[in-house]
């Protein structure tokens, strides 16, 4: 494989190796803003040439809002299991390896664009999302027709589409070598198609007002379990011919703390603190979305003597006009039937067999604390506070637990 060398020793700074790939493991955040930028101008120019009005109002707020980012996590799983082989890439392969990441975060914009308009969410990173900034900047003057949905919605679905088409741009940019080139656009192709069959399975459980808590896995897994880590993981391990069984053991690893993510991003739904969040708390409440959290809460109402607690749930699950007081007691109950705590006993056991892969892995030595740490965030260790969840919601101990595939097999689904 082209620029490959020893790899970096342990315990310290990277050593042989340019000073080039040396400031993309220090900074790869940095690193995937400064490929995007010229990308993005390239593309803006060509939506001036289409229209200046819709460069303006549509084109320009996908590429700020893309520039920006948020914790770029997709694109760090990526880079650094690229480097969890051992391998050292070449200037060229680190191109490629960032123009992909590129395209990983502008889908993460259509995904996040359309989640909010599907959603009805107001905010998005603590400011307007882009549907509230377009009605914004376009009061309404006359009625919507009737059926439509408001011009606010349909131009941000717009939007969502041109950062879908502006990945796929990016990523017929990376300069895939021939070995790796077959396996790198499976998984691209995987990741695109799971992206939507996750959301569209959680619009269905959501119009059908099904609190199913196995379903709720499975939507987990393919919104965002492999969409959001073990795909991108894999990606990256596919861009470096990292051989197969760590490979296989990135992936599991992914898998695990990919379904502990969405279940501790539910908490955060139900629980967070909106200043840290940059999103409003009840909005999977009052759009009655089907989560684990209130599956397992629906459930575990079904015994005598619990009809109070469950006719809460019934009245304001999906009440778009919930109160203050509302949200109050739907959360009373998410605690008395035990479903907080047994969703957080849940990513404990996640996160612990997220690292049991891991420490199965021959993971470079540089990389594999890395890789550990960024898993390790994701699934909230040690870190539920600061990411908005209030004192009394941190995660529990728990020991490792057998390997499986939670999403395919539920545990605790049931009361």
């Amino acid at each position: 494989m082209s620029g490959q060398s020893s790899p970096p020793a342990r315990n310290g700074p990277a050593v042989g190796i340019s000073s080039e790939l040396r400031g993309i493991d220090e900074d790869v955040t940095a690193a995937v803003r400064r490929r995007l930028a010229p990308m993005l101008d390239e593309w803006l120019a060509t939506a001036a040439d289409a229209d200046p009005r819709f460069a303006r109002d549509i084109a320009h707020r996908v590429a700020r809002f893309t520039l920006v980012g948020g914790s770029r996590m997709r694109a760090h799983l990526l880079w650094w299991a690229a480097r969890s082989g051992g391998a050292t890439p070449g200037p060229e392969q680190a191109r490629a390896l960032l123009t992909v990441a590129c395209a990983v975060e502008l889908l993460q914009s259509c995904a996040l664009v359309h989640d909010d308009v599907m959603d009805g969410s107001a905010l998005r990173r603590g400011a307007p999302a882009l549907h509230s900034a377009l009605g914004r900047q376009y009061p309404v003057t006359r009625p919507d027709p009737p059926g439509a949905p408001p011009f606010r919605q349909s131009a941000a679905i717009l939007a969502g589409d041109l950062a879908l088409a502006w990945a796929d741009d990016a990523f017929a940019e990376a300069a895939l070598e021939h070995p790796v080139r077959a396996g790198v656009r499976s998984a691209w192709r995987q990741m695109r198609c799971e992206m939507v069959a996750g959301q569209y399975l959680d619009l269905r459980a959501q119009a059908l007002a099904r609190q199913d808590a196995e379903q709720a896995l499975r939507i987990a897994y393919l919104k965002t379990a492999r969409y959001s880590v073990e795909h991108p993981l894999a990606l990256g391990a596919l861009l470096t011919d990292v051989d197969p069984d760590t490979l296989g053991l990135l992936r599991s690893a992914g898998r695990c703390a990919g379904i502990a993510f969405q279940l501790r991003d539910d908490l955060l739904g139900a629980f967070g603190d909106p200043a840290r969040t940059g999103k409003p708390v009840g909005d999977d409440i009052r759009a009655g979305k089907a989560t684990y959290l209130a599956a397992l809460a629906f459930a575990r109402t079904r015994p005598h003597g619990a009809a109070a607690a469950r006719a809460v749930l019934q009245r304001h699950l999906g009440d778009p006009d919930l109160t203050p007081s509302d949200l109050h007691r739907v959360q009373e109950v998410l605690e008395s039937t035990g479903a907080r705590s047994a969703v957080q006993a849940k990513i404990a056991d996640l996160s612990e067999e997220c690292r049991l892969h891991l420490s199965r892995a021959a993971l470079d030595p540089v990389a594999g604390p890395r890789l550990t740490a960024l898993l390790d965030r994701a699934v909230g260790r040690g870190a539920e506070t600061r990411a908005g969840l209030p004192a009394g919601a941190r995660i529990g101990e728990a020991g490792a637990i057998p390997a499986r595939r939670p999403a395919l097999t539920v545990q605790g689904a049931r009361p």
